[in-house]
This record gives C-alpha cells, sequence and structure tokens, in this order.
C-alpha cells in the first residue's frame, strides 16, 4: 500500500484528544494533524518524536496534515495509522499472499453476529473464513510487540463474535498486523488488559485461530510483511 502523497518529516509537539497531534514542519511551521489512532500509542507520542506526516488537499477534509509513522531514527518505522491493516491486508489477500488464507472471493465488512462487522470474509475454496483484524504497534520488551496497548472492550467483543462463528463450523481468524519493523515475534498485554488476554485464551479454546504478521514500512509504502510467532 503506497500512500497516496509523499511523506513529509516532523517533529511531534504534542498528541491530544485521541485523535488531533501539534507538530512542526521542517520549514518551522507548526500545524495540527489529524491521527488516525484510538489508542495509548504508548511509547510513541513523546513530544520531540521524528515523524512522518501525509499532506492531503481533500476539500472535504478540515485538517490538511495526517500522521501516518514514528521514525525511531534507527532505521526502523511504526506506522501510527490504524486503518493501513485493513487495507495492507486486503491487497495481499486479493493477491493470494497470506498462506494459508487463500481465497475466490474477498468480502470486506460484511454484516455477522451481534451488529457487528467481520473485517474480511474469504469464501470459495473451502470452509468461509472470518478474519478479524488489529494493528498493533505496542513494544515495552525488545523484539516484542504487544496488543493491546489500552483495555478494548470493542476487542473482547469481536472475541466472542469469532468464537461463536469457530463454534459453527467456519474458520474464524484473530490477525495481528505489527506495523513497527523492529519486533520479531507477538505477544498479549495481559497486564493492560487481563478480560482481553482471557478472552483469547478461550478464543483459541473454541477454535479461534491466531496469525500475526509484521510490515515492510518506510516513508514510501506499507506492505504485508512475515509471519511471526505468537508467544503466550
Amino acid at each position: 500500500m503506497r500512500f497516496q502523497t509523499p511523506l513529509e518529516p516532523a517533529r511531534l509537539i504534542r498528541r491530544y484528544k485521541r485523535f488531533l497531534a501539534d507538530v512542526r514542519l521542517e520549514d518551522g511551521r507548526e500545524v495540527t494533524a489529524h491521527c488516525a489512532n484510538p489508542g495509548s500509542m504508548m511509547g510513541l507520542a513523546e513530544p520531540g518524536t521524528r515523524i512522518w506526516v501525509e499532506p492531503n488537499d481533500d476539500p472535504k477534509k478540515k485538517l490538511k496534515i495526517g500522521w501516518r509513522l514514528v521514525d525511531h531514527e534507527n532505521g526502523h518505522f511504526t506506522g501510527v495509522d490504524t486503518s493501513v491493516p485493513n487495507r495492507a491486508l486486503k491487497a495481499a489477500l486479493m493477491a493470494g499472499a497470506v498462506p494459508g488464507l487463500e481465497a475466490e472471493m474477498v468480502r470486506p465488512e460484511v454484516k455477522y453476529g451481534q451488529n457487528s462487522r467481520i473485517d474480511f470474509l474469504l469464501s470459495g475454496a473451502g470452509p468461509d473464513i472470518y478474519i478479524e483484524v488489529k494493528s498493533v504497534t505496542l513494544c515495552r520488551e525488545a523484539g516484542l510487540a504487544e496488543f493491546p496497548d489500552a483495555r478494548t472492550a470493542r476487542g473482547l467483543k469481536h472475541l466472542h463474535e469469532l468464537s461463536r462463528v469457530a463454534q459453527g463450523g467456519a474458520r474464524a481468524v484473530m490477525f495481528y498486523l505489527v506495523q513497527r519493523t523492529d519486533c520479531d515475534r507477538m505477544g498479549i498485554a495481559g497486564d493492560i488488559d487481563p478480560a482481553y488476554a482471557e478472552g483469547l485464551a478461550a478464543a483459541r479454546a473454541a477454535g479461534v485461530e491466531v496469525m500475526a504478521f509484521d510490515c515492510r514500512i518506510s516513508p514510501d509504502a506499507i506492505t504485508l510483511g512475515r509471519a511471526l510467532p505468537f508467544v503466550g
């Protein structure tokens, strides 16, 4: 998934109200950027952090800058836009590039369960496959990506829905997309959200599959990377 317009480097001044961030562009201008991430962004929103932002000229958008990446200034990046995993995974699914998730038809945002929408429903090559996608950006231990970075009642609801799907005979997949280039394994932050950790354990016992992949990230594009081992 290539960015629609070239990204520009900036420095973070502050992130606030979840979806807003004040940033300083390289020419010295201070502007407000849209932050497409409702999570805590633990470890990613320190003032002075080098970031990459995407300008736009869409008249329908109030903010003309969107925050896309954290640049760790050591050759590694983290993607902070939570809409990216679905777009990156969709491209890979459509290309048949995700081992174990091949299908003739890929449908996004299909209604299922109790007033829910599954991120992707795959069909035509065996049992239907229901895939829920989560963006992972937390890293507190070198090499270990963790989810979630804050309590998530919505995420727990998705686990319950996937469990019912698995018990009904279809495949149910909890897909974690690690938007970091500095992690080689994936786990659950049970200390941050014990209920989610318990819910995932119950979902796996009910037949829900867990998959984790990382991303290839640069200021040009974000694409699906390699499978990561799931620990815990």
